[in-house]
Order: structure tokens, then C-alpha cells, then sequence
């Protein structure tokens, strides 16, 4: 069941306060996407994120399938162990990216697959995600998507599309793969985007997308990932409000996790407490 935990109520009104006395000028969104948008079980099944269905379903046969979950049982636990510096997993975390890419193009993963993916019913947006994005539309506000998925930007453009939620207002940043004539994958862009260099510094890399929030210096960030807060490292940000996603094992990463987000959403639940976050803010 839905749970909100705010670990200090008074500092996130002082932040909500400065924002409001800034004005929506300065103001901005900027979220991950799987896991944050997305909802991670679908029919009480476990659905993290769009490579994860590729991974699971077959698309590209059972060769892949296995291959591809034989590299997330060697890098996950890395990704995920406290006890590794960080440098040293973002270099694996780089690795594993750029073998699964080798995979991928391997098994001739093409735009069809990208198309089965999305049409499959199985990406679902968190309930009330309509009013948040009708919201930051109709105020002309920017929603920055910055995910680190490895399906890329195509992928999540062609999902936004569909749901007809991609508005002016909405921009990704993400992976950019390369597409040969017939559609089918030949490489990727740089930067590679990961789990664990998201850092701002990259939506610099991306002019179309930074020239909208690079004069606006508040932000509301969602994520599901402690990882996720790393994007504010590299942006000149006065006022930030952390939303944190606790999808699952609540119980075990909770006081973790209030260390570093100013308002948390627990077992997977709703954009609620987002949506009147926003309302508090631009009332």
C-alpha cells in the first residue's frame, strides 16, 4: 500500500517557500524514467525498466535472453554493493553497457523490437502521471527526462508519443543509438549515459535540451535511485526538492534513503504527493 514519508517537514516548506518567491520562471522538473514514471510490477510482476523486458520476453530469442542476464547476475550486485567506490563501478557500470550494446547488435536488435516493446501493455505510467504532466504543460514549465536507459531516447520518445504525453514542454536526454537504413541497430552516440554518471554535466552535452533550464535554478528531481540525485552535481541549483520512489524493500533501504530525499513515495505507489507538491508550489 501507498506510503508518503517526509523526513523533515519544516525544511521542506523553507525550500518550497523560496521557490514560490522565485516564480515559476526559475523553475523547473527533472526526472528519471523507468522505475519513476514508470510503475516497476505490472500484474504483480516485476518490470524495472524497458531493457528488462527486452531481457525477459524473448524478443531476440533465448540465446540473448540468457546472455543478457548473465551479464545483470555479473554487474547488478556491483552496481548495487555500498561497500565499492564509486569510480570503480561507474567503470564497470560503462563495461557493461558497452558489452550488452555489442550483444544487442549481435542478435540484430532493430526498431521492430522497440515498436513490440512499447505496444506490449506491459510499460505502465504511475496513476495520476496525466495531471502531472497537464500541469507542467499548461504552466509551460520543463520536464527533463534524464535516464540512463540503454534503449535510449528513441525508445522513450516513442513511448511518451504513444501515451500522448509528449508535449512541448517534455524533453529526454538519454542514450542516442545509431540506426542503419533498415532500421536495425549499428552503435551508440557519446556520452554513454549509465546508472551511475548521471551527472548534469551531461545535459550539457545535449544544447537543445539545456538552453531551456540553464537559466532556471530551481528543481523539483524525482528518482527511485539514490543515484538519481547525482544530476544535481554540475548545475548551478539554489533550491532543490528530492523526491525519492521506494518502490520496494522499504523496510530495509528507508533510512537510507531519507538521508538523501526531501519527500519519499513508498511501495511503488502514485504521482499523488507529486501532483500536490506541484500544486503547493504554483499556487
Amino acid at each position: 500500500m501507498e506510503k508518503i514519508v517526509i523526513p523533515d517537514k519544516g525544511n521542506i516548506k523553507k525550500k518550497i517557500k523560496k521557490i514560490k518567491q522565485d516564480g515559476v520562471d526559475k523553475f523547473f522538473v527533472l526526472s528519471d524514467f523507468d522505475g519513476t514514471l514508470t510503475k516497476i510490477f505490472y500484474n504483480e510482476t516485476r518490470r524495472p525498466s524497458l531493457i528488462s523486458l527486452l531481457r525477459d520476453e524473448n524478443y531476440l530469442g533465448k540465446d540473448y535472453s540468457q546472455k543478457a542476464k548473465l551479464l545483470y547476475q555479473k554487474y547488478h550486485p556491483i552496481e548495487i554493493d555500498p561497500k565499492i567506490p564509486l569510480k570503480t563501478k561507474s567503470k564497470k557500470m560503462e563495461e557493461w553497457w558497452r558489452v550488452h550494446y555489442e550483444l544487442l547488435k549481435q542478435f540484430g536488435f532493430g526498431k521492430t523490437h522497440v515498436r513490440k516493446i512499447i505496444n506490449s501493455g506491459k510499460i505502465k505510467l504511475r496513476e495520476g502521471i496525466g495531471r502531472f504532466f497537464y500541469t507542467l504543460k499548461i504552466k509551460s514549465i520543463p520536464l527533463v527526462i534524464f535516464s540512463s536507459s540503454s534503449l535510449g531516447i528513441d525508445t522513450i520518445l516513442m513511448f511518451l508519443k504513444k501515451e500522448r504525453k509528449l508535449f512541448d514542454n517534455v524533453f529526454v536526454v538519454s542514450n542516442i543509438l545509431q540506426w542503419d537504413r533498415s532500421g536495425k541497430f549499428v552503435g551508440i552516440k557519446n556520452p554513454l549515459i549509465h546508472s551511475l554518471n548521471k551527472e548534469g554535466k551531461i545535459l550539457k552535452k545535449f544544447p537543445d535540451v539545456f538552453k531551456k533550464i540553464k537559466h532556471r535554478n530551481n528543481v523539483l528531481l524525482l528518482g527511485n535511485d539514490i543515484g538519481d540525485i547525482l544530476v544535481l552535481k554540475g548545475l548551478k541549483i539554489k533550491n532543490s526538492i528530492k523526491v525519492g520512489f521506494l518502490n520496494e524493500k522499504a523496510e530495509e533501504l528507508l533510512e537510507d534513503y531519507k538521508k538523501h530525499f526531501d519527500f519519499l513515495i513508498l511501495n511503488d505507489g502514485t504521482m499523488r504527493g507529486v501532483n500536490e507538491l506541484l500544486e503547493i508550489i504554483l499556487n
